[in-house]
């Protein structure tokens, strides 16, 4: 049974499903309330706290991907996992674009959905809880973890909660061989090929981030990894 009782948007389309899934996650102690479209589940965030969020991707009136992008508009912390019967790279890929912390796909045991679940409302309480102290300088760069701020030259970008996550993890590795499946399990609590292929794209976009200083680089270590390089009298 699940102590918190924590509160969970499910949109789910096929009803069938969405009764299966209440009444299985309330049996563990989770407050579900079901939406049987995108439209609805959007609104009903804007209007009320959900502690987590299952996103059926294909829905009417619109799809989970596009919930999602309108959930971290509002919440830039809240779990989301995905819940589809999309299982091409491609889709999950996407998926992770859009915001989620998990995917799983159908047809699933609901006994894996509750793991998934308890993994990622346990990984986040511990990501927020230094968010709020960690500053951070290299090169020419000024990066506020808790506010999600890159600051270079006077200029200020606001980077997302996961490019942050990321940033935080090289800047306290810098100089060191990273391991890839160390830094995916650190951040995403597994090691996944598709994680892996999400994080590749997040490097890229840091990489992009810090092009200022062309003292900085991100290095991949073929079969390894990645190095964080910064100039020692950077900081």
């Amino acid at each position: 049974m699940h102590k918190e009782k924590l509160h969970i948007l499910l949109a789910e389309d096929d009803l069938n499903l969405g009764i299966l899934l209440v009444d299985y996650l309330e049996t563990e102690g989770y407050h579900v309330k079901l939406y049987r479209n995108g439209e609805l589940a959007a609104k009903a965030f804007q209007d009320a706290h959900f502690d987590l969020c299952l996103l059926d991707v294909m829905m009417p009136l619109k799809d989970g991907f596009s919930v999602a992008k309108e959930i971290r508009i509002k919440d830039k912390d809240v779990p989301i996992i995905f819940i589809s019967a999309k299982s091409l790279k491609e889709d999950k890929l996407k998926g992770y674009g859009a915001g989620a912390d998990d995917y799983i796909t159908k047809p699933f045991d609901e006994e894996e959905l509750l793991w998934k679940i308890k993994a990622v409302t346990r990984r986040k309480p511990l990501a927020k809880s230094d968010n709020q102290t960690v500053s951070i300088s290299f090169g020419k760069y000024f990066f506020v973890h808790g506010n999600q701020s890159l600051t270079v030259n006077g200029k200020t970008k606001r980077i997302t909660e996961k490019e942050s996550e990321i940033l935080k993890y090289l800047s306290e590795h810098r100089n060191k061989v990273i391991k890839r499946e160390d830094m995916l399990k650190a951040l995403w609590g597994e090691n996944d090929y598709f994680l892996g292929r999400s994080l590749d794209v997040f490097i890229t976009k840091i990489r992009k981030y810090l092009k200022e200083d062309p003292a900085l680089t991100i290095e991949n270590v073929f079969g390894v990894g990645f190095i964080f390089n910064v100039p020692e009298t950077g900081n």
